[in-house]
C-alpha cells in the first residue's frame, strides 16, 4: 500500500469517527501549531479565523510554533497540543511508533525537501556522499528523503555522517561549510538557494509526501464537532489562499521576513491543493493523482 494511500484511509477514519457524538464538554482552549511550511497556518493565525470561529463559544486558542514536524509530533505526544502540522511520511511513522494522532487533513501536495550542497563541494550525485557529513532533522520527511536517496543509490546511513540538527540549522551549517550537505527543507531551502547559491544536486518530487494536519487521537474522540469546525477553518483558508495566492503570499513573507524571490519559488514548490481528508478522491486530484507538483528548475 503507497504512503498516500495509507494517509487517505487514515484521514478518511478519522473524520468518519468526527461524526458521532461528543464524549466530552467542550474544551476551553484549542492549541495548534503554525509552521512556515505550512503557509495556511500562518493565514488562519493573521487573519484569526480560529478566534473567529470559536469566539461565541468562549473557547481561547493558543497558538504555537513548530520548527519542524519532529517538534509538531513531540509537541502531540506529550499533549501541549492538539493539533499539529507535519509531513505525511513524519506522522506515518510517528503513529506506527505510538503517538497517539490521526492525521485528519492535507494542506498541500509539496516538492518541499531535496538535498543540498554548495557550489564548490564537489557533490554533484547521491553517490557522492559517501564517506561525506549531511546534516538531517531526525523524523522528518527530508530525513526519510535521504533515507530513500541514500538506498537508491546503493549506500545506507552507516556510508555517510549524519549530522542532526533542526532545518535552519542545517542550513547554516552548510553555509558555514561545518557539513558537506543538507537534507533540506522549504522555505530555509528556497531561502538558501536564493540568497547563498546553494545547490540542489538530488531532487525526486514523488518521494516528496504530504504536508498534513494531524490531531491529537484523544482530543478527536472527545471533540469531534470541534475538530470538524477547525477543519472547516482550514478548508475556508485555502479556498482563499486559491483565490488570492498573491494574500497569502504577503502573509507568508511578513511572518518570514523572507524576500519576494524566495517566497515565490516556495509558493511553487508547495501549492495549496484540495484536501483528500475533507473532499471526494476526485476532487483530492487537483494535485495530480500520482505526482505533486513541482518546483520551478
Amino acid at each position: 500500500m503507497t504512503l498516500t494511500r495509507r494517509l487517505f484511509l487514515a484521514a478518511t477514519a478519522a473524520l468518519a469517527l468526527a461524526a458521532g457524538p461528543a464524549l466530552a464538554d467542550p474544551p476551553r482552549e484549542i492549541r495548534i501549531d503554525w509552521a512556515t511550511y505550512n503557509p495556511l497556518s500562518l493565514l488562519i493565525r493573521e487573519k484569526g479565523l480560529l478566534e473567529r470561529e470559536f469566539e461565541k463559544d468562549g473557547i481561547a486558542i493558543t497558538w504555537v510554533q513548530s520548527a519542524g514536524s519532529n517538534k509538531a509530533l513531540e509537541f502531540l505526544n506529550a499533549g501541549s497540543i492538539d493539533f499539529g502540522s507535519s509531513a505525511g511520511s513524519a506522522a506515518l511513522l510517528a503513529r506506527i511508533n505510538g503517538n497517539p494522532i490521526r492525521s485528519v487533513y492535507s494542506y498541500s501536495r509539496p516538492e518541499w525537501t531535496a538535498l543540498v550542497t554548495r557550489a564548490d563541494s564537489g557533490i554533484a550525485s547521491v553517490a557522492d556522499l559517501k564517506g561525506r557529513t549531511v546534516a538531517v532533522t531526525r523524523g522528518t520527511d527530508p530525513h526519510v528523503f535521504l533515507v530513500r536517496a541514500l538506498a537508491e543509490a546503493g549506500l545506507s546511513q552507516d556510508d555517510v555522517r549524519v549530522v542532526l540538527l533542526q532545518h535552519a540549522d542545517g542550513r547554516t551549517a552548510l553555509i558555514r561549510g561545518d557539513v558537506d550537505a543538507w537534507a533540506g527543507l522549504d522555505p530555509i531551502m528556497a531561502s538558501a538557494e536564493v540568497e547563498d547559491g546553494a545547490v540542489l544536486f538530488h531532487r525526486d518530487p514523488a518521494a516528496n509526501t504530504w504536508g498534513i494536519l494531524n490531531v491529537r487521537e484523544a482530543f478527536l474522540e472527545e471533540n469531534p464537532a470541534i475538530v470538524e469546525r477547525v477543519l472547516g477553518v482550514y478548508e475556508a483558508a485555502r479556498n482563499e489562499a486559491v483565490a488570492d495566492p498573491a494574500g497569502l503570499k504577503r502573509i507568508v513573507a511578513g511572518v518570514t521576513g523572507l524576500p519576494a524571490a524566495v517566497v515565490d519559488g516556495n509558493w511553487t514548490s508547495a501549492p495549496i491543493c484540495r484536501s483528500p481528508a475533507s473532499a471526494s478522491r476526485s476532487a483530492s486530484r487537483s494535485c495530480g493523482p500520482a505526482s505533486p507538483c513541482r518546483r520551478q528548475a
